[in-house]
């Protein structure tokens, strides 16, 4: 259980951690989040180790597993997974009683453990021995007499539990040893000369003490690099090794340095007898840096073996960090210390500093209490990565939570702004905090484009950072600020897009002008400028946004006078109409209407033809014509009818009217009576072949016929008026004026009416006029001999009382012997007549005498059965059915209408009453016989087998579909 003291000291950790001194960050105020993070980055814990039997002299742990040696010659062992199993075990009856414990050395996975003692008497000779994790008996390492070790250089790769694999033994007079102990093997630890070989000699004859010992593979290769530190230097090794049964032969390594100086290292002055190396190993397990206990510091670096870009170190970024000053501690220089990733932890005799290594500030500081007597070492379990602090009477554990959390704080004191948002881990405000400072940093430093850019990603007040660049007239600056801003921007900040849409707009129209006032619209800078002008406006939010502020941004850049980018802008909104207007606006005709051309749009057509029409006839019709039917004829007649009426106008408009009537058969009545009005006007051919193409038909002419003839009338186009008043059927109108145009006109009119005695008339008029007027005998007999209908006796008044008749005896003559021809014919019919009407009498006489007999054999023709049973039927072709049966038989062949009328006069025959049929009516019949002769008049008017019906069913099977299956059934 916890002490009352003990419980005390934890709680009063928090007030012992110095704070983070820095200059004061401050953010907008739109992020609102916790800063700084409460929980204490370095917290000790106290274990509960009651059973120790003496006071600790020497700690380690590895991968969990603790050993501590104490004053009174035991080892205590404790797997730290099972802390109820601690196990004491008594090393000093293995020794000398004159040996003198100078260090225990723990390899990384806790399986091997040596002690090192050192001689208390001057003749005395230091001892070395070992003990595997799973015995309880320590073994007596035989090395080369007078060799003290001071120091163990664990194979990291190694994995057995009962061998160590090749290591490096560092001694107190500068020997490096290599050497292999198995457990298993009882000739290691007795025949020792055999497997311990002295591979190098630092300081080369000099004493000088190994305090550290580092040594790892270079990657996957057989290459290794060596670290050996000393009191006062760091030496660094690399190169290649033999490999034997997957272990390394480390003495390769030292053959290239035995013959040169000793160069490759790093001294640094120091008074301190002692001094200790520390690795920090990534998650990979991987050295990443290093840490060098001096008199003056803390040497650090990076490793970097891999790159070899300096051939004389292994490592960059070397730097000495300085110990804290200003403590009550006596001593300045740390007793031990750990590595982390970004701290040290300093182990003094009565407390624990913790230092960033970025920094090089005091960030935690943690006094011990004398209750608990003064720290032995500090330790760091590499394999678990847990801390563990070790006084005489205690072990204490330190939790390290989040030790990266103020490492953007630093960097961004350095200025290395990247890795101080690296460190952040997504934290906006932090975030927002370094992108505030660098913004600020680089505004001050003049890259004002960079610092926009910075700025955008940051809530720092937007009219702070507008008036900023403003103040110092960096308007590129600005719009580098306000595009990025934008783009950070949400869809529902609509008012705030929409002002920085027009800001940016007046931005970039201003500085356009300004170059073309200058006579700058040729240079590289123009174009630039309006490139980015141009993608500006292609930017889904600017596009969006200008739906509801296009007509603000149309005026402003007409204001500017920027007609080129406003049909570019038009364009880009599909902001058709004004696209086109806009050409229109600058007289660039032909491309507004390849404009309409592409678009596709038909109201855009009827909106601006009449101004295209009015400037441009040729092309517009061109383009009207190849937008076929997709246009309205109808729609575009405002456009034509507005055009000047010359020439040109009037041949291109007759060139499209013509085009639709030809290719899409229009007959909408306006456009024919346009096209009319302009053939009239302009082109009497065209208007002749027209009336010829529409025919004289009325009701199939697309045009007004009256209008046509109203228009032709005040155009005094006679012969057009002659074919319009014959078309309204104004024939005598029409021959009349024929006759003032020729007479063959005349002639061609008199022969289209479908009446001969209308067509009599014409002629007869057409005969008047010019007999009348020429009394020419030649020509009247050319008319008798053009129209049959006219007589010599027709024309015979029209004749003045001077022609004798004389002059006319052989039309006389021949119209006598025509009607004589005449007579003759109608006496041969009617004698054909009489004598046909003679033979049909007779035909009747005979059949009143006529009889058919029928036997009692005879059979009906359709059911086999006796005829004499039934009502029956007999026709003269011999054929009988009886009445039933045929009725069956030709009801399915009878038309719908005569169907329905035999249905009704069975049901009446079935429905009325005796009395009802036995009226008598007014035919002098009862109402029961003329049903029945009205029935045989449907059923028997022709034989079924010899009449009609059976011609017209030739083509049909003799079995149906519906009976073919039945018919094969009855044939097996």
């Amino acid at each position: 259980m916890t002490s009352i003291f003990d419980q005390y000291e934890q709680a009063s950790q928090g007030s012992q951690r110095p704070k983070h001194v820095t200059e004061p960050m401050v953010s907008s105020g739109y992020i609102n989040m916790q800063l700084e993070d409460n929980t204490p980055m370095f917290a000790k814990k106290k274990m509960m180790l009651n059973n120790l039997s003496d006071l600790i002299t020497h700690a380690a742990v590895s991968n969990d597993y603790l050993v501590l040696a104490m004053a009174n010659g035991n080892l205590f062992r404790l797997d730290l997974k099972r802390p109820d199993c601690g196990e004491e075990i008594q090393y000093s009856k293995f020794v000398q009683p004159n040996s003198k414990l100078t260090g225990i050395f723990l390899d990384p996975l806790g399986h091997h453990l040596l002690m090192a003692f050192s001689p208390r008497v001057k003749d005395g000779n230091p001892e070395l021995i070992y003990l595997n994790q799973k015995s309880l008996k320590f073994k007596q390492v035989n090395k080369p007499k007078n060799v003290e070790v001071t120091e163990v250089g664990w194979n990291w790769e190694n994995r057995s539990e009962t061998s160590t694999g090749p290591i490096l033994l560092g001694t107190s007079q500068g020997h490096l040893l290599e050497s292999e102990l198995d457990a298993e093997s009882e000739k290691m630890f007795i025949a020792s000369h055999q497997y311990w070989r002295e591979i190098f000699h630092i300081g080369k004859g000099t004493d000088m003490p190994i305090t550290g010992i580092q040594f790892h593979r270079v990657n996957n290769t057989n290459k290794y690099f060596i670290f050996i530190t000393t009191p006062t230097r760091l030496y660094q090794f690399i190169g290649d090794t033999l490999m034997k049964d997957d272990k390394p032969s480390l003495q390769t390594i030292f053959h290239p340095y035995l013959t040169i100086p000793e160069t490759g290292y790093q001294e640094i002055p120091s008074n301190l007898k002692y001094s200790k190396l520390q690795f920090f190993f990534d998650k990979n397990e991987a050295p990443k840096t290093f840490a060098w206990l001096t008199e003056p510091g803390i040497f650090y670096g990076q490793l970097d073996p891999s790159s070899q870009q300096n051939s004389n170190s292994l490592f960059t970024q070397g730097a000495l960090i300085s110990y804290p000053t200003g403590g009550e501690e006596k001593e300045n220089a740390p007793l031990s210390f750990v590595l982390t990733e970004f701290h040290v932890l300093l182990m003094y005799s009565d407390r624990v500093k913790v230092v960033s290594l970025l920094s090089q500030e005091l960030v935690f500081e943690d006094k011990y209490s004398e209750a608990h007597g003064k720290l032995k070492n500090i330790v760091r379990d590499t394999k678990k990565r847990t801390i563990w602090a070790i006084t005489d009477k205690s072990v204490f554990r330190y939790k390290v939570v989040r030790e990266e959390r103020n490492l953007w704080i630093i960097y961004s004191d350095k200025e290395q702004f990247d890795l101080a948002k690296e460190y952040c881990y997504n934290n906006p405000a932090y975030i927002d905090i370094i992108n505030v400072k660098q913004a600020e940093l680089l505004f001050t430093k003049g890259e004002y484009e960079k610092s926009a850019e910075i700025f955008a990603e940051t809530q720092k007040s937007f009219e702070t950072i507008c008036l900023k660049f403003l103040e110092v007239d960096e308007t590129n600056a600005l719009k580098v600020y306000l595009s990025n801003r934008l783009d950070t921007l949400k869809e529902d900040d609509k008012t705030l897009i929409s002002m920085l849409v027009i800001w940016m707009t007046e931005l970039y129209l201003s500085k356009l002008g300004l170059l073309r006032r200058t006579g700058k619209q040729d240079t590289e800078e123009y174009h630039q400028l309006q490139s980015n002008f141009e993608v500006f406006l292609l930017h889904p939010k600017v596009c969006k946004c200008m739906q509801h502020v296009k007509s603000v941004v149309y005026d402003l850049m007409a204001s500017h006078g920027d007609k080129q980018n406003l049909i570019k802008l038009t364009i880009i909104n599909e902001d058709y109409e004004n696209v086109v207007a806009q050409y229109i606006y600058k007289k660039s005709y032909l491309e507004a209407i390849e404009t309409l051309k592409t678009l596709k749009k038909p109201e855009l057509f009827y909106q601006f033809a009449p101004v295209l029409m009015e400037e441009c006839p040729k092309h517009t019709v061109t383009t009207l014509i190849s937008q076929g039917s997709s246009l309205s004829a109808s729609k575009l007649l405002p456009a034509f009818l507005s055009c000047r009426n010359d020439e040109a106008h009037v041949t291109e408009i007759i060139r499209y009217l013509e085009f639709i009537l030809q290719h899409y058969n229009v007959k909408d009545k306006a456009i024919h009576n346009y096209l009319l009005t302009l053939y009239a006007e302009h082109d009497h051919d065209a208007l002749t072949r027209y009336l010829a193409r529409q025919g004289q038909n009325v009701v199939y002419v697309n045009y007004d016929v009256h209008y046509a003839l109203r228009l032709c009338r005040e155009k005094n186009l006679s012969e057009a008026c002659v074919k319009l008043s014959a078309l309204l059927g104004l024939w005598d109108s029409a021959v009349e004026l024929a006759l003032q145009v020729n007479i063959g006109l005349a002639k061609s009119i008199a022969a289209m009416p479908e009446s001969e005695e209308l067509q009599r008339q014409l002629w007869l008029n057409i005969a008047e006029s010019v007999i009348t007027k020429n009394q020419d005998m030649k020509e009247a007999m050319s008319f008798l001999e053009e129209c049959q209908l006219i007589k010599i006796e027709d024309i015979l008044p029209f004749f003045s009382d001077v022609v004798t008749i004389d002059h006319f005896r052989q039309p006389i003559c021949q119209s006598l012997q025509e009607n004589n021809n005449e007579i003759n014919k109608m006496k041969a019919e009617m004698e054909e007549a009489m004598a046909s009407a003679e033979y049909v009498r007779a035909e009747i006489q005979s059949f009143r005498n006529r009889s058919v007999s029928v036997l009692v054999s005879d059979v009906c023709c359709l059911c086999d059965i006796a005829l004499l049973l039934r009502p029956f039927y007999l026709f003269p072709c011999g054929h009988k059915f009886h009445s039933d049966c045929l009725t069956a038989e030709t009801l399915p062949i009878l038309k719908p209408a005569r169907r329905n009328k035999l249905t009704d006069l069975q049901r009446q025959l079935s429905v009325l009453s005796n009395i009802e049929l036995s009226t008598i009516t007014s035919n002098g019949l009862p109402l029961r016989e003329i049903l029945r002769n009205e029935i045989d008049d449907i059923v028997a008017s022709e034989c079924i087998f010899c009449g009609e019906y059976m011609i017209n069913c030739i083509d049909k099977p003799f079995i149906s579909d519906e009976d073919w299956d039945r018919v094969m059934k009855e044939w097996e």
